[in-house]
């Protein structure tokens, strides 16, 4: 192996179609007591929903340990799950299993900031300086934007390059001195300042972390609250999204969840298990916990007009190119894919440490599925330390294309082969 380059940040690209005290510390926004859902729920039937479950369950047999989905066509919704939540006690993981989400918690950030600019608190193009002088000083807040930010073409550095350097070693070292402790906003966006920028601002698409921490103290700047509960007051709640949460101060998922398993492309010896963490980490960028079937509902009270009118959907739809990839697009916390004949979907991905997301929809969220599995990093490397495509991406891959394009896993529908980055940011399977 000619070494271990450093992973790209919180990306799953797909192109074709295609990282917490006890229950009831404070400082958690609590979320709705639920028992463990069944299995094999369903909301409603569907034509779909035998494909849905045989598609999860290749998943799992193709080597994923847990695996849970929820579609939506039309108002024919299910939502169902395959595997385990834990592979030592072989617990089954369960339909709407509480899920850190990672980056998927972009574009709720991303919507409240435009909330704010729709209120006439916030100009999208003006320097995010006039907002934070302090928190980004200098030239830097002078040239980028808050439109800079929320599109990931401020140049600024990821943050999480610093703080898990050890996984471009192959080691999880980083992973485990990290889990217990508290990082502030303050202390990210330092660091990811701290580094070489990767662009001039504006010039070009480079994926950052930091970038949306910032977005989440001008939330706080303008709102005068957090950007967790300020997300929790406008968005979570109004939209009934019982079971969707920042966790605050504990490192603890407070519903019913599945253990999350980082493999690190098989380097280590061991898996790491990190269900378990203190998300401070992440924050605005990637500390949400959701649900598949709440994120369906959340994109699609989005794309419907329920929370941004139709100028601001209009400009967290302006998009992008990201450099490197073929028919994927960023626009305002949305990522935009040319999905040939299943036509142009949006949404998001995202990872953290042994979880990871991917919620995707058609324009107008009619057609929608949100998948979250608990291993990551699952592909071995080859010797230029690319990612081997693994059984579980093929599966995959036929879930999305039953699922939305209805291909039966043989049509033009997603395209998936790996690649590495963390949400930290993401790395689940993609083509950048």
């Amino acid at each position: 192996m000619n070494g271990f380059p450093g992973l790209r940040r919180g990306l799953i690209t797909l192109v074709t179609i295609t990282l917490v005290g006890l229950p009831g510390t404070a400082g958690a926004v609590q979320p709705a007591r639920t028992a463990a859902p069944d299995q094999r729920q369903a909301v409603q039937h569907s034509d779909t929903a035998p494909q849905l479950q045989r598609r999860l369950d290749a998943a799992h047999q193709a080597g994923m340990p847990g695996i849970q989905a929820a579609f939506r066509r039309g108002e024919r919704s299910r939502a169902a799950a395959a595997g385990v939540a834990d592979t030592r006690t072989e617990r089954p993981l369960r339909a709407g299993f509480h899920h850190r989400v990672g980056s998927v918690t972009k574009t709720f950030v991303a919507t409240a900031v435009l909330q704010q600019v729709e209120a006439g608190r916030v100009e999208l193009d003006a320097p995010v300086g006039r907002y934070l002088p302090r928190l980004v000083p200098g030239e830097r807040g002078r040239r980028i934007t808050v439109r800079m930010l929320l599109n990931h073409t401020s140049g600024i550095a990821d943050y999480a390059d610093v703080l898990f350097a050890s996984t471009t070693r192959g080691s999880l070292a980083d992973l485990d001195e990290n889990r217990f402790r508290h990082h502030s906003p303050a202390e990210l966006v330092a660091t990811g300042l701290d580094q070489p920028a990767t662009n001039a601002p504006g010039a070009s698409w480079s994926y950052s972390n930091t970038n949306y921490v910032i977005a989440g103290e001008l939330l706080r700047e303008v709102t005068g609250q957090s950007p967790r509960h300020y997300v929790t007051r406008e968005i979570i709640h109004p939209l009934g999204l019982r079971n969707t949460y920042f966790p605050g101060s504990t490192p603890f998922v407070l519903g019913p969840h599945s253990k999350a398993y980082e493999a690190l492309y098989q380097l280590p010896e061991r898996r790491g298990e990190y269900s378990v963490y203190d998300m401070s980490w992440a924050r605005s960028a990637g500390a949400l916990i959701s649900t598949p079937a709440e994120l369906n509902r959340f994109y699609r009270a989005l794309f419907r007009g329920k929370l941004l009118s139709e100028d601001g959907l209009a400009e967290m739809r302006r998009t992008v190119p990201v450099p490197g990839s073929t028919g994927m697009r960023y626009g305002l916390g949305l990522m935009r894919f040319d999905a040939g004949s299943c036509g142009t979907l949006w949404g998001h991905e995202g990872k953290v440490w042994g979880m990871s997301t991917l919620s995707l929809h058609s324009t107008d969220g009619s057609r929608q599925l949100s998948y979250g599995m608990n291993l990551t990093d699952y592909q071995r490397l080859d010797e230029s330390g690319s990612p081997i495509p693994h059984p579980i991406d093929r599966r995959i891959q036929e879930l999305q294309n039953d699922v939305l394009c209805g291909a039966g896993g043989s049509g033009s529908g997603p395209s998936r082969t790996p690649e590495r980055h963390a949400d930290r940011g993401l790395a689940l399977v993609g083509t950048p």
